[in-house]
């Protein structure tokens, strides 16, 4: 019964490691890629809405986001996954009226909206 406990014991504290790992492989200054997900929507990148595009003076076309290269300029802890801020990696802003963008990192990941390049 002891070897039973600390096995699961174990596998847990095993688990964690390897959460914590995957989040320390996003660094900062990293470049990422976005792309179209499967959905069509995108749920975890999180861009304006187009009518704060519009009455801003942009152009709220999704398209011209996909294949996109950003650099991650922060990222902290929260309780849905690491909250990552991106900018535009050519420096010019999204939609002509907004330098950064923010991104929940693995969920995005999985999600197909966010790529690493290498």
């Amino acid at each position: 019964m002891k070897k039973i406990a600390i096995i699961i014991i174990f596998a847990l504290f095993a688990g964690m490691s390897q959460v914590q790992a995957q989040t320390s492989m996003l660094q900062q200054g990293q470049v990422l890629k976005i792309d179209r997900p499967e959905s069509g929507n995108f749920e975890y990148v999180k861009f304006p809405r187009k009518n704060f595009i519009i009455k801003r003076g942009g152009i709220a076309d999704m398209k011209s986001v996909e294949g996109m290269l950003v650099v991650v300029q922060s990222f902290k802890e929260t309780k849905w996954g690491t909250e990552v801020t991106l900018k535009r990696k050519d420096g010019r802003k999204f939609f002509r009226n907004f330098p950064t963008i923010t991104a929940i990192w693995p969920d995005a990941r999985d999600k197909g909206e966010l790529h690493l390049v290498n």
